[in-house]
């Protein structure tokens, strides 16, 4: 990306499948990566160790798990996370979110 984009209506970028998330990259550079993503009842993300992210939380519930703490996550909810924090998630509805993920 050379330029600003706009993007109108987030609903249009996400993808909910059987198969699990399909992460949709809004911008990606060799310090930033920007996804939206889906993931349908029941769904996880496996707990891994990540680079430092902010996660936003745009529709649904579920669990974001953080270095073993499970946290209740909607719509408005952000949570900020350092390099090396263990993390996943789990949906209990259609769940979407921003991740920002910095190098």
């Amino acid at each position: 990306m050379t330029q600003a984009e706009l993007f109108p209506n987030w609903l249009e970028k996400v993808v909910y499948t059987a198969d699990g998330p399909q992460p949709q990259v809004l911008m990606a550079n060799d310090k930033v990566k920007i996804i939206v993503a889906g993931l349908e009842p029941g769904q996880k993300i496996p707990e891994h160790s990540e680079v430092t992210a902010m996660y936003h939380f745009l529709e649904g519930t579920g669990w974001m798990l953080v270095d073993g703490e499970r946290l209740a996550v909607g719509p408005g909810a952000t949570v900020v996370m350092p390099d090396g924090t263990v993390r996943g998630m789990e949906a209990e509805t259609r769940l979407s979110f921003l991740a920002t993920r910095i190098a």
